[in-house]
């Protein structure tokens, strides 16, 4: 006889990870500019200690990210967290569950936000003291899908 199987998480495990954003925001709430960061390689203090604290609080956790900013991540990185990449394709409940138990932060500016938003419970946003172009801008609307 067939031993009985379970569906769902496993027992003593939250069906879906702690899901988390963490990013940076111009004063208008900019987020992108022509597929990059629109302070881009400004050495200011803010700006350098902003990169710093995302590889920080990131370490040891899980990264999930569109794929060009998976492809910006530097070689380092790769070294003390886990990295995939998202694609439009993907079942974002189903690619949580593979990481249930642990810390995943949602990367990639809004396309992958608007996706993943519902199953986010910490965003964790900082304001740059930029105030310059953008053509990708954060979207407060994504604070209110919080429903799981």
């Amino acid at each position: 006889m067939a031993e009985p199987t379970t569906s769902g998480p496993a027992p003593g495990l939250p069906p879906l990870p702690d899901v988390r954003v963490l990013c940076a925001i111009g004063l208008s709430g900019q987020l992108g500019l022509r597929g990059g960061l629109p302070w881009e390689g400004d050495r200011r203090p803010e700006f350098k200690a902003d990169v710093a604290r995302f590889f920080e609080l990131t370490r040891g956790h899980v990264l999930l990210a569109g794929p060009a900013t998976v492809g910006s991540i530097p070689p380092f990185a790769f070294e003390d967290r886990t990295i995939a990449v998202l694609r439009s394709t993907d079942d974002p409940e189903a690619t949580l569950r593979r990481y249930r138990g642990r810390v995943v932060f949602i990367g990639g500016g809004p396309p992958v936000w608007s996706a993943y938003a519902r199953f986010v419970f910490h965003w964790d946003i900082t304001r740059l003291p930029y105030d310059g172009e953008a053509d990708r801008w954060f979207d407060p609307a994504w604070l209110k899908t919080g429903v799981r």
